[in-house]
């Protein structure tokens, strides 16, 4: 097996962890895959890894759960740097107004990683958003949200902002999403730009 060939296998488990310790609750295993000074950019939350890791046990504390359905990574590694693609489904099943819900949003979850004294560790985590629906759990019950309901929100994750602006989460307005191309483009070649760069910031 080749350096490189054991370095994807590597980075993709990381990444698998990364998303099963979130999924499953198991915190400590979710903590270790994040450098110390590695950054998340999400809908709801922007911070440090570890930050990120605290914040999601208190929201699963309240009761506020998703799951991740995952296909395949696609990761590029260039000496001790890599960079994933991880296309996700983030799915919910939550209560709207009386009303239980299921929430499905699909996004391309990209992580930089760093080989750091010979261990690959998360250094920053970007989604960009592509689509979402959301509709009643149950069939035949009314879900009444129309499209001026959602209005304010980013067309790339506006029924997961609905969803958690709702339930108390602050929502950012200035995420990549598919609705922006060119800003999504821009940020393709800032990553690529790390990649290949010896330094520099994991966020640039």
């Amino acid at each position: 097996m080749t350096t490189e060939t054991t370095d994807v296998t590597e980075i993709t488990q990381l990444v698998l962890h990364e998303r099963q310790g979130r999924d499953r609750g198991w915190w400590d295993q979710m903590r270790s895959c994040f450098a110390e000074d590695a950054t998340v950019a999400l809908s709801w939350f922007r911070g440090s890894g570890y930050e990120f890791v605290a914040e999601s046990e208190q929201m699963t504390g309240r009761g506020d759960t998703a799951t991740h359905r995952l296909s395949p990574p696609v990761v590029h590694v260039r000496g001790d740097r890599a960079l994933v693609e991880l296309p996700a489904v983030i799915e919910m099943r939550a209560d709207l107004d009386g009303i239980e819900v299921d929430l499905n949003s699909a996004a391309r979850l990209y992580y930089r990683a760093e080989r750091r004294d010979g261990r690959w560790l998360l250094v920053a985590l970007d989604p960009i958003y592509e689509r979402d629906t959301l509709r009643a759990a149950h069939p035949g019950v009314d879900l009444a949200i129309g499209p001026q309901d959602v209005a304010a929100y980013r067309p790339s994750y506006r029924f997961l902002a609905h969803l958690l602006s709702r339930r108390g989460y602050p929502i950012a307005e200035d995420l990549h999403g598919d609705d922006r191309p060119d800003e999504s483009l821009a940020f393709h070649h800032a990553a690529r730009y790390w990649l290949e760069s010896a330094d520099g910031p994991a966020r640039q």
